[in-house]
């Protein structure tokens, strides 16, 4: 017990470990460890945040429904070059090479700068316009302009926490992402009712007043994430000499995390699409699915930490020639999933009602909610396993067999199945609850097939 104990502090503490030699067990508890309490905090904060906002009714709840949807295409650009930057980073770490790994980290920031600041104009001048394409009514699209204007159009705070800590974790340095997304989330959570409410001399801004909240929440991990970097003693070091220009770099960066937003995007935009069936069913389906949400990926988010430790694994692993070491990284983290990830989904079948009843008081609301957190819940077991399996392909530097497991899985399968379902066979919203669970399924099935083939082995970073 006593060494369990150690380690679990050691975890949270940090340390330059090198993951390559140490016993891979606790190799895998050294950075799930961060990891999950850095996508627990984060997963708190989702909630938290609809929380708050759920007291402001069924229109202010679905602004923040279809924003995030909005929000996915920018969490999924900058989550295609977080996984680069994981993989090169993971790769020359591995390969002990620290100076190449703080020059990859460089060019990968400033593709996300370039990127983020497009967006963000872009986010600003079409916020209202594209409320209206998602299929706000004329009440949520007027509650929602500027919250949707404040949400886009600081994308490039979000770009930045997504790259910098992909870097530290690639580097094995989850405990430094840990902190920055705990500082960024604590702030978000108590700026949040004081902006959305007026608290003291603070303005009353209603929904607009999480928008606010969250973006300086993330800003201040932002510059927490720049001190770190450029610390001496950090694992990786960003000095003067690491930002002269590398155009093979940077087309190695883009091109894997080009493939890696395109990717994401696939997944991440499946869920525009299932908010764009559940809009035919109007705000309350919508504010009920994204009440469900918020409340499932409190479960996913723990859960992708410790996919994002079998990716590092799996990266430095293969920089130091050890595949073998690297797959079995991957095996362990998927038990471990599947343990928590499973008693999670039971928890959510059993409390759906209670849960939800946290978190609005409308009964219509309400039931759109728990029925998609029941549904939805019955997939996780295996999706905890598409989710490892998946991670370390990303790992490798391969993003582009996800891309095609996501193609298939959620654009070939779950949006139509939704549409049947809920359309044809007359289902409605449980017809797109019960496509997710599906989709989560196949999923799991396909990747465990592909990864088995062991071609990720031999990809060159």
């Amino acid at each position: 017990m006593s060494s369990a104990w150690r380690t679990f502090k050691e975890a949270l503490r940090g340390g330059h470990r090198d993951l390559t030699s140490e016993t891979l067990g606790r190799s895998v508890v050294l950075l799930a460890v961060p990891m999950v309490m850095e996508m627990a905090m984060e997963s708190i904060f989702a909630v938290s945040d609809v929380f708050w906002v759920s007291r402001l009714g069924p229109d202010a709840v679905a602004v923040v429904g279809i924003t995030e949807s909005l929000m996915t295409i920018v969490y999924a650009l900058a989550m295609g070059l977080a996984m680069a930057a994981t993989a090169v980073v993971a790769r020359r770490i591995g390969e002990k090479d620290p100076e190449a790994a703080a020059h990859a980290a460089v060019h990968a920031i400033a593709l996300g700068v370039a990127v983020a600041l497009v967006l963000g104009a872009l986010g600003v001048a079409l916020g209202p316009q594209l409320l209206h394409v998602m299929g706000a009514s004329p009440a949520v699209a007027a509650q929602g302009a500027d919250f949707t204007r404040i949400m886009l159009g600081g994308n490039l705070v979000v770009f930045m926490l997504f790259l910098i800590n992909a870097v530290f974790r690639g580097a094995g340095d989850a405990a430094i992402a840990m902190r920055t997304l705990w500082l960024a989330n604590l702030l978000n959570i108590g700026l949040g009712p004081c902006f959305i409410y007026g608290v003291g001399p603070l303005p009353r801004l209603g929904v607009t007043g999480a928008a606010v909240a969250t973006t300086i929440g993330r800003a201040s991990g932002v510059l927490y994430q720049l001190w770190a970097l450029s610390r001496a003693h950090s694992r990786v070091h960003i000095a003067r000499r690491h930002l002269r220009p590398d155009r093979a770099l940077a087309a190695q960066l883009a091109r894997i995390g080009g493939n890696g937003a395109v990717q994401a995007l696939i997944s991440t935009t499946s869920w525009v699409g299932l908010t764009r069936i559940l809009a035919t069913f109007g705000s309350k389906a919508i504010a009920g699915y994204t009440i469900a949400i918020r409340i499932v990926l409190f479960a996913l988010l723990p859960s992708w930490g410790v996919s994002n430790a079998a990716a590092t694994l799996v990266g430095q692993n293969l920089g130091a020639q050890r595949p073998d070491r690297a797959e079995q990284a991957v095996q362990i983290a998927a038990r471990i999933d599947l343990v928590f990830l499973g008693g999670v989904g039971l928890l959510f079948v059993l409390l759906a009602g209670p849960l939800v009843s946290l978190f609005t008081s409308d009964r219509e609301t309400a039931r759109y909610a728990s029925r998609a957190l029941l549904i939805i819940a019955l997939g996780f077991p295996l999706y905890a396993y598409a989710m490892v399996f998946t991670s370390a392909f990303n790992g490798a530097g391969d993003t582009w067999t996800p891309t095609l497991i996501n193609l298939l899985c959620f654009w070939l399968w779950e949006i139509p199945l939704a549409w049947v379902l809920a359309k044809v066979v007359g289902w409605g919203p449980d017809g797109v609850f019960t496509a997710v669970a599906a989709a989560f399924s196949l999923m799991a099935i396909v990747a465990y097939l592909w990864f088995k083939r062991g071609t990720w082995k031999a990809k060159i970073v």
